[in-house]
Formats: C-alpha cells, structure tokens, sequence
C-alpha cells in the first residue's frame, strides 16, 4: 500500500515537473519563432524590392502599335538585366526610350547589328531572307482576304535610305504594322536606349502569360 503511494506520487511529480519545464519552456520559443518569420518577411520584402527596382520593371501598354498582341492598358513585366549580359535578339519584344518622343516605347525586334533589313508591302527581309513572322500572319491574312496590306511604311525609305543596321543599334517594328512609328520613321535604335525586353503580361489577369519571342 505504502509502495503503491509512493510510486504514484513519484509519478505525479515528474509529471508535473515535466509539464511546468513544458511550460516555462514555450514563452521564449514562440518569441523566437515569431522573431524568425519577421526576419524573413523582412528579408523578402528587400528582395522583392530589389528585384523590383533593380532587375524588373513595370510597363504599361499605350497605344495600338502592338496590336493584336498587345494591347492599351495591359501591363507586362519587363526584365531590365538581361540585355546587360547579351544583346537582343531578333523577334525579341523590347522597351526602349524614345529621347525625341519623351517616353518609352514597345516594339519588335526586326534587325541587329549588321542586318539588311527591308520592308516591302507585307514582305519582310533580313539579310535577303523573308522573315517568318508568325505572330502576326493571322492580321496579314485577315487583310488580304479583304485585298488590303496589312503594312503601308516600306524600308529604306525617304527619311531613311540606309538600310544596313549599324554596330549598337537594332531595328524595331510594331506589329501593328500600318498603325505604328518605329524604326521606319523613327531610325535605328541605341542599345543604350533599351531598357530591357519584356517578358510577361501580369495585367489583367485574363491576359496573363508569358511573352513569345
């Protein structure tokens, strides 16, 4: 009888020992924990805007010159680090500063560096070889089942007879291509004056994807 007492209170207390070490033990745990998320929170939100401000940016559409791919008020992602480490591409979409216009603008890539471009109609050719524009054959078509154009600004042209692109520049086009002031109007485009290219439609949502090139 004795024996059992004793064993049970045995137990008893270690049972209350371990529960009151539990305790006193959870109060400056759950302040390390919430300490640790508000380090990473605080570490994310750095990131992202570093992220934002350093390698990304937003762009808004304005306009109808990147039409039927791009549209007024539809925002896109645009990475700003990628042209630091290669040069653009053909068929890349870029945005780029227009210094007599005074705002940014978003285009194609038609023609690089040592490129012969020429603009004929709705015949495009870099370097002698007609370029397969995909992303607008649907609009070229459309057109001429109507007997239209879709293009009506050829290159080389009065403003610009030249058609070779020089070092550091590239040539652009909307796709849009009757309703748009690019490289035909506007001349080649600096490197210099490219902020980046752009990669996603984040706005509205319904448009969301990523940018073919």
């Amino acid at each position: 009888m004795q024996q059992d007492l004793q064993q049970g209170g045995q137990g008893e207390g270690e049972g209350q020992v371990q529960e009151e070490g539990q305790v006193q033990g959870t109060p400056p745990k759950k302040k390390n924990e919430v300490l640790e998320w508000v380090k990473a929170i605080a570490i994310a939100l750095v990131l992202v805007i570093l992220i934002r401000w350093l390698l990304f940016k937003p762009f808004i559409v304005d306009g109808p010159s990147m039409q039927p791919n791009f549209h007024t008020g539809e925002r896109v992602i645009v990475n700003e680090i990628l042209y630091d480490m290669r040069s653009p591409k053909r068929g890349e979409v870029i945005v780029f500063h227009v210094p007599s216009e005074g705002r940014d603008f978003i285009k194609r890539v038609i023609g690089v560096a040592g490129d012969t471009v020429k603009v004929e109609g709705d015949v495009v050719t870099v370097n002698g070889k007609t370029v397969n524009e995909t992303y607008i054959q649907d609009a070229i078509d459309d057109a001429h089942k109507n007997n239209k154009l879709y293009n009506n600004k050829d290159f080389p042209n009065e403003d610009f007879k030249d058609g070779t692109v020089p070092a550091g520049h590239v040539f652009v086009m909307g796709d849009n291509r009757s309703d748009s002031t690019d490289s035909r109007m506007i001349g080649y485009v600096s490197l210099g004056e490219i902020v980046g290219r752009a990669d996603v439609i984040f706005w509205p949502v319904s448009d969301m994807e990523w940018i073919k090139h």
